[in-house]
Formats: C-alpha cells, sequence, structure tokens
C-alpha cells in the first residue's frame, strides 16, 4: 500500500510522503485501541482493589471499637476502686469514732456507778447533808442524760455501718461484673488480632510463592549468567550488564534484560490476587569510588537516577507504575566490603526485590 501511496514530481522523482503519513495513521490507531483497552483493565482491577480495602478498613474500624470499650471499662473499674477505697477510709473513720464514744459511754457509767456509791454513802450521813445529796442526785441524773445521748450515737453509727457494708458489697458486685465484660472484650480483641495476623499471613506466604515463581522464570529468561544472580530475596544485576560507566541511561543490553523482565513480571502478575498489595521494589548501588560530575554530584544522585531509568524504562514496557518503587542507596549497602576491583564490580548493581507494599 505504501508502495502505490508514493506520488512523482515535476521532475519524475518519487515523493514517498503519502506512503508515511499512511503508516502513522495505523500506527496511531493501533496505539489508541490498545490504550483504551489498558484503562478499561486499570478500571476493573481499581475497582477489586477497593472493594477489599474497604473490608480491611471495616475489620480496622471494628478493632478501634472494641479497644475504645475496652479502655472505658477499664476507666469505669479504675473508678469504682477509687470510690471503693474512700468508702472504706470512711467506714474505718466510722468505726475508730465509735470506739470512742463506746470508750466514753464506759467511762460516763464507771462515773455513774461512782456516783451512786457516793450518794449511798452520803445518805447515812447526817441530815444537813441533804442539799448535797441533792445536788449529787442532779449529777447523776446528767450523767444518766450523757450516757443516753451516747448509746442514741452508738445506734446511729451501726445503722450507718450496716449501710456502708451494703454498699460496699454492691460496689462489689459490680466491679466483679466489670471485670467479666472486660475479660470478654479482651477475648474478642484477641481474636480479631489473631485473625487479622492470620490473614497478613496468608498474603505473605502467597506473596513468597509468586515471588519464587517470578525468580524462577526470571532466571530461566535471562539464561544462566554470572553477571545476573539471587541474592535472597532480590535478584542482583551488575551495573556494567545495564550502564555504561557514570552514565544512568540503559544501554540496549540492559534494555534487552529489562525487556525479559517486564514480560516475565506483567505474566506473572496476571496471577497474583487484586487483593495481594505487592510492589517491585528497584534499588540502586554503586562502589565506594566518588563521583562528582554536573549530573551526578555524589553516589547517591547517581543510584538513584538508575534505579528511577530502569523503573521508568518497566513502565514503559507495561509494568503498571503502582506497583513499582524506585530508591537509591548510594555506597552504603554493600555486597563486599573490600577494595579491589571485584569488590568494586560487584557493589556497582540493581536489586530487583519482590515484596509487600
Amino acid at each position: 500500500m505504501a508502495s502505490r501511496a508514493w506520488r512523482r514530481g515535476e521532475n519524475g522523482v518519487a515523493n514517498p510522503w503519502p506512503g508515511y503519513v499512511d503508516v502513522l495513521s495505523t500506527l496511531m490507531m493501533v496505539i489508541v485501541f490498545v490504550l483504551a483497552v489498558f484503562i478499561l483493565a486499570q478500571f476493573f482491577l481499581a475497582n477489586a482493589i477497593s472493594g477489599k480495602d474497604k473490608a480491611i478498613d471495616a475489620l480496622r474500624g471494628d478493632l478501634a471499637r472494641l479497644v475504645e470499650q475496652l479502655s472505658l471499662e477499664k476507666k469505669t473499674s479504675s473508678d469504682l476502686r477509687t470510690n471503693l477505697g474512700q468508702l472504706q477510709a470512711t467506714l474505718a473513720a466510722s468505726i475508730a469514732e465509735r470506739d470512742q464514744l463506746a470508750a466514753a459511754l464506759n467511762d460516763a457509767q464507771a462515773r455513774h456507778d461512782e456516783a451512786e456509791k457516793q450518794l449511798n454513802e452520803q445518805k447515812q450521813i447526817v441530815v444537813d447533808l441533804d442539799g448535797k445529796l441533792v445536788s449529787g442526785a442532779a449529777a447523776l441524773e446528767a450523767e444518766r442524760r450523757a450516757s443516753a445521748d451516747a448509746r442514741s450515737q452508738i445506734d446511729l453509727l451501726n445503722r450507718q455501718i450496716l449501710a456502708l457494708r451494703e454498699q460496699l458489697a454492691q460496689i462489689d458486685r459490680i466491679l466483679r461484673e466489670s471485670e467479666e465484660k472486660e475479660k470478654q472484650s479482651q477475648a474478642q480483641v484477641v481474636d480479631l488480632g489473631k485473625r487479622l495476623n492470620a490473614a497478613l499471613a496468608r498474603k505473605v506466604d502467597d506473596l513468597m510463592n509468586y515471588r519464587s515463581e517470578f525468580f524462577g522464570r526470571l532466571r530461566q529468561a535471562l539464561g544462566d549468567r554470572k553477571d545476573i544472580q539471587i541474592v535472597g530475596d532480590r535478584f542482583v544485576f551488575q551495573s556494567e550488564v545495564l550502564f555504561t560507566s557514570g552514565s544512568a541511561e540503559l544501554n540496549p543490553q540492559g534494555r534487552e534484560q529489562m525487556g525479559q523482565l517486564a514480560r516475565t513480571l506483567i505474566d506473572i502478575s496476571k496471577k497474583i490476587p487484586a487483593d495481594l498489595p505487592w510492589v517491585l521494589r528497584v534499588d540502586g548501588h554503586t562502589d565506594r569510588v566518588p563521583i562528582n560530575t554536573p549530573q551526578f554530584p555524589s553516589n547517591w544522585e547517581l543510584s538513584a537516577a538508575r534505579a528511577i531509568s530502569v523503573t521508568k524504562f518497566l513502565i514503559a514496557q507495561g509494568v503498571p507504575a503502582q506497583r513499582l518503587a524506585a530508591a537509591g542507596f548510594g555506597e552504603f549497602q554493600p555486597l563486599d566490603e573490600r577494595n579491589d576491583e571485584i569488590a568494586l564490580r560487584r557493589n556497582r548493581r540493581i536489586e530487583l526485590k519482590l515484596t509487600e507494599r
């Protein structure tokens, strides 16, 4: 079609421009169709993730309410214990006062007996002591009235003590009920915590399974190369594979390697559940040799720029941006502490880690 679109000018020279226009129009239609499919996929994926997040937020809300109820129960128990202590102090003071009044009553009774004894002795004395006898009788009557008042106060104190004991029994019953409710609330909190921990553990196990599959398939795609290693839970690329010295732009070989990685990651991500909060972290590392250029004033800038360059390339290959994270560590996380060329080459690297967000 492009060949038919050629035009010849007045001088007989072929004009290729109409053919280029046809090719560009067709390419633009393909790009618009691919973008439309990608937007629809993102819309359905966002709806699925939103539903799972709402369920987790609901569980967290229930847990917060139970914790708040437990705090209120603890405060109520503390107030009741404070009131109990005050009532016990009041009871002790009342008992002490009652004992004092009983002692006063006994003293009054003793004086009453002594007065009666003196009165009997005075009755045998001569008649001119009649006035003294009348005075002694009056004093005795006063003592009797004082004894009656003391008994009345003791009876009142006994009734108050009985009422205090009833209040103490009621407070003790309320405390036992509050402690029982507190135990039930704690049991509910523990149960919710166990359920939440179990759910998180299942998600971590799922992520570990997908991480193992991702590393295995990525190893198959990249082949058995000495400059690409698996260290623990990370995939390590030597910087020489991806970048030229002092540069943060992917070289052709690095683009090929990252393209294989992107295809493997996209294939694996289709199997990962939408509610699993996974992310591929891209970490940039340099050696100990300092760099100071207008573009990269230090190793921090170079390591971060390389990590961002890899991240942008993966996004361009179709990896969702929300599933990627870039970080620069400079020279501060070496794999090899030595200073020879082999150690420096090992420490210049890009690490990929499939982890939880």
